[in-house]
């Protein structure tokens, strides 16, 4: 029986992604210029899952409004709101009656490849899709034994294994039985994981399936880990764009419709850059950098492996590099963004090992900045703050500070 059904968590916030998640839900993170979200539904449609739920929460306007009822991917989409984030048992039950047999569910805020999907749903009965990891810490744990899962472990101090859990199932009808029998764990949640110990101590066996593909987000920075490795899969385009004279292009650089990119700009890929933008002249854009619609990067500007958001300004003289920048913001003219410490050390930030040596900052949306400000390693830059001119910011500053 082929599978064409799939069921997509997407309702949380992420607070852990915050300053980027205070403004949207942590699924419309943009990897590549398109939303962690949109990845995924890419990879499940390629294996011919055609029937889309959304089970969807927090901003989950920003979600319809984007994908809608999926006719811009030749797949239909209904959505379900989780009006309280009371855990993934809860968010399935939702769609009780909305699937019929065996469908596959994903946490919408990861990516897996549409190969490791393919494998997935040739596969029978319940199956939980497995990542190897050397540090599976903050992440639910298998033990298993003849090739079945024993019992998922959420979060634990002693691993029973290095396989962790990566968020895509095969389910079969019998996991609804399962959830009706969940109770609220310590967190307070409804969780799938306890669904899935249900099943298998009632005697319903759990499979698994090692994927070799998992791109998951638990901080800011992760972003920047698959941005990089999702631009190398990028195809040249740039016949839409206006392109003036003595502009160098190397490598693959994606650009989009009625961009302008002007005389003494220097743009090594793979790199990619959103409708609508100007870019140059005479700026530096350097590879693993992604550059959303209707943005503005100007003169002697370097901008190297950054994701910049739709609508955002880097016009003057500034230097962005390894760091994210949310929507909308603007930095003036001089502001530079530190990338790597005096010691190079590996960055903390928020005292969490970031294990980068390299990592600027990460600013929401709406933040601007003054002439000639700096930005250290590691900084978090709450939505619409101001930043002075000449001003040192640094640590984690909330969301509508200023700064002077």
């Amino acid at each position: 029986m082929s599978i064409t059904q799939a069921v997509i968590l997407a309702a949380g916030e992420g607070t852990r992604m915050h300053p980027l998640t205070y403004t949207r839900p942590k699924v419309m993170l943009p990897i590549a210029n398109k939303p962690i979200l949109e990845h995924l539904l890419i990879e499940m449609h390629k294996n011919g899952i055609k029937d889309f739920i959304f089970v969807v929460g927090y901003h989950d306007e920003q979600i319809r409004d984007y994908f809608r009822s999926g006719e811009k991917w030749q797949v239909n989409i209904q959505y379900r709101k989780q009006n309280k984030q009371l855990g993934t048992a809860d968010a399935l039950r939702m769609v009780e009656g909305l699937v019929a047999g065996n469908f596959l569910m994903a946490n919408g805020d990861s990516i897996v490849s549409s190969e490791d999907i393919n494998n997935l749903i040739q596969r029978t009965g319940n199956v939980l899709s497995i990542i190897e990891k050397q540090d599976v810490s903050g992440l639910g744990v298998i033990e298993a034994r003849d090739n079945l899962i024993v019992r998922i472990h959420e979060k634990s101090e002693r691993p029973a294994s290095h396989l962790a859990n990566a968020g895509l199932y095969l389910f079969t009808p019998d996991i609804f039985e399962a959830i009706e029998k969940t109770v609220k764990s310590p967190r307070g949640e409804f969780e799938i994981t306890d669904s899935i110990n249900l099943m298998i101590n009632s005697g319903k066996p759990v499979a698994y399936m090692v994927i070799t593909r998992w791109f998951d987000f638990s901080y800011p920075w992760d972003l920047l880990t698959a941005n990089e490795s999702m631009l190398t899969e990028l195809r040249l385009s740039h016949e839409r764009a206006e392109i003036e004279e003595n502009v160098i292009m190397k490598g693959i650089v994606s650009i989009g419709k009625n961009t302008v990119v002007k005389s003494g700009s220097y743009i090594v890929g793979p790199v990619i850059i959103g409708g609508g933008c100007e870019i140059g002249p005479n700026c530096y854009i350097r590879p693993g950098s992604a550059i959303g619609d209707r943005c503005h990067i100007g003169a002697s500007v370097e901008v190297k492996n950054s994701i910049i958001m739709a609508g955002s300004k880097v016009p003057h003289l500034n230097y962005v590099g390894d760091s994210i920048i949310g929507e909308n913001c603007n930095l003036g003219a001089g502001t530079k963004i530190a990338n790597l410490r005096i010691d190079k050390q590996i960055i903390r930030v928020a005292g969490i090992d970031t294990k980068r040596r390299k990592l600027g900052a990460i600013i929401g949306d709406k933040v601007e900045t003054g002439i000639n400000a700096s930005i250290n390693t590691g900084t978090l830059i709450g939505n619409n703050t101001l930043i002075g001119p000449g001003v040192l910011a640094h640590g984690v500053i909330p969301p509508g500070s200023k700064i002077i």
